[in-house]
């Protein structure tokens, strides 16, 4: 009998169970990918020391009123028309200078204060490319966390590149956009954005989620067009102090005028 090589003996071992890519896809492999999910984060955001975020919530669908793409990506039955859009292209402009702001006020104080705020974002094209725009303009990092989806979200390329987080699991994603998170500033959105915000609502008025999360909705027009909230309590199916877990604003100083305050007080109370 042939005695086996090196070679051939190497060729013929087997593949370590985290080096089988069939078995890491597999459905009882699940829960591996998801801790990969939840491991792999809390390494980078310990080794880049983020510990305070400031979210952006909106539209994928929202640019600004001189970029072609609010056009020509976004005509079709799928996804409407370019032009109906063409109302919320300050929304745009608005979201990346609140982020540039923010992201300002962070790095001036930063010393001071012994803690740094880095904006947060879904990663993807419109209000969420805005707000890490922003934070780019202002010379500071910022986080995306971005989604598999079937039409190929893919990443805006003002994310800080080692903050840069692609997900599959929808819930491993909102896990670290609420872990970390000071305040939230929801623009006009649809489903998704929507989702996103109620979520963190019913966690806050559940008191699920330990921080105390400023939420403030950028744009009351649209906000108050899309949900009756008045009438919510009016019916008695969210209390009145419900109302108290969220503000309107409509301009980016009004928002600075509101939020930095709010981020300055947190980041005194904890300790470093």
């Amino acid at each position: 009998m042939t005695q086996m090589t090196e070679q051939e003996r190497k060729r013929k071992k087997p593949l370590r169970a985290l080096e089988n890519n069939e078995f890491i896809h597999s459905s009882e492999a699940r829960i591996l990918r998801i801790l990969s999910e939840y491991v792999y984060p809390a390494s980078v955001f310990r080794t880049k020391e983020v510990t305070d975020t400031v979210v952006f919530f909106g539209s994928a669908r929202v640019y600004p009123p001189d970029d072609l793409r609010h056009h020509d990506d976004l005509s079709g039955a799928d996804y409407g028309s370019g032009s109906a859009l063409d109302q919320y292209s300050r929304y745009y402009v608005e979201a990346m200078k609140l982020a540039e702001g923010i992201t300002r006020w962070s790095l001036d104080n930063q010393e001071r204060l012994g803690r740094r705020v880095s904006l947060c974002t879904g990663g993807g094209p419109g209000i969420m490319e805005a707000a890490n725009r922003g934070a780019r303009l202002a010379g500071g990092d910022s986080i995306g966390l971005n989604i598999e989806l079937p039409h190929e979200q893919s990443a805006n390329p003002y994310i800080s590149e080692h903050l840069n987080f692609n997900f599959h699991y929808f819930f491993m994603r909102k896990y670290w956009f609420l872990y970390y998170i000071r305040t939230l500033v929801v623009f006009p959105g649809g489903f998704g954005t929507l989702d996103e915000l109620f979520e963190t609502l019913t966690l806050r008025q559940t008191q699920n989620i330990k921080n105390r999360i400023p939420v403030y909705l950028y744009g009351s027009d649209f906000w108050k067009r899309l949900v009756q909230f008045d009438f919510l309590a009016e019916a008695g199916l969210i209390s009145r102090k419900d109302l108290e877990l969220f503000s309107f604003v409509d301009s980016v100083d009004e928002a600075l005028a509101q939020i930095l305050p709010v981020l300055e007080e947190q980041l005194m109370a904890e300790p470093e």
